[in-house]
């Protein structure tokens, strides 16, 4: 078999592996779902670095995983790749009444606000159904206020977001005082929370920042450590102050 830009060959190809791979024979649904999620943050990586070659290769494992789990649900009649297609296609329709009907919006938050209330419509309970359990804590707070705010459940500015920062820090400033760790922990969470409101309301996205932080805080510290140990010593013989000392050089250069 070749390699083509068919999408049924695409289909045809994780087949044949299923039948005839041993390790792809063997796979199941719980057994490749954490490998799912890798190929995604691969993905987001890719972007990140706004390196495209890669996001072709990380979107492409993406893609093999939806083919593969579809694979595997066609093969207990569960559903299959038209029944996915036809899916997405059909909520993709519906829920944009102002591109494939006559519902006129204007601008992108009215688009937003229409969206959760079809969801709702569809038989929702709440503005909140269909968030991942798994998902990661800061993108869930992020997308929780963004779909509470939709219905109008916001402050009206970011100064009020801020106030509530300032109050949250306090708070959490009096536990770490006088309350215990499972106080602490939920002030600390109130104040995460918080920081994340005012995140959103300047078009920030709190992960993406986190991340950001992680990769330079990396960086500067693998820099202090090879200058620690250019000098023929570890960091466990270096001095706060001589490791400092690098990370002040480190920001001026990372």
């Amino acid at each position: 078999m070749q390699a083509s830009r068919n999408f049924e060959d695409l289909i045809e190809l994780v087949s044949i592996l299923r039948n005839e791979c041993p390790w792809d024979r063997k796979q199941t649904h719980e057994s490749i779902k954490d490998n799912l999620i890798e190929e995604a943050y691969e993905a987001i990586e890719a972007i990140d670095n706004n390196d495209f070659n890669e996001f072709k290769k990380e979107l492409g494992d993406v893609l093999l995983h939806v083919v593969f789990h579809t694979n595997m649900a066609d093969e207990k009649e569960k559903f299959n790749m038209g029944d996915v297609i036809y899916t997405l296609m059909e909520k993709l329709i519906r829920r944009h009444p102002h591109v494939f009907g006559d519902h006129v919006v204007e601008g992108d938050a009215q688009v937003a606000e229409n969206w959760e209330n079809i969801k709702l419509k569809e038989g929702k309970k709440s503005t909140l159904d269909g968030l991942p359990a798994h998902l990661p804590a800061l993108i869930k707070a992020q997308r929780m206020q963004e779909k509470v705010a939709s219905v109008g459940f916001d402050w009206p500015e970011w100064r009020q977001a801020w106030e509530k920062v300032e109050e949250e820090l306090n708070e959490f400033k009096t536990t770490l005082r006088y309350s215990s760790k499972e106080d602490q922990s939920g002030e600390f969470g109130d104040l995460l929370f918080s920081l994340v409101n005012v995140a959103r309301f300047f078009d920030l996205a709190a992960e993406d920042s986190l991340r950001l932080t992680n990769k330079k805080f990396e960086k500067r510290f693998r820099y202090v450590e090879q200058q620690i140990t250019s000098e023929g010593r570890s960091l466990k013989d270096a001095t706060l102050e001589e490791m400092d000392g690098h990370w002040e050089t480190s920001k001026q250069i990372l």
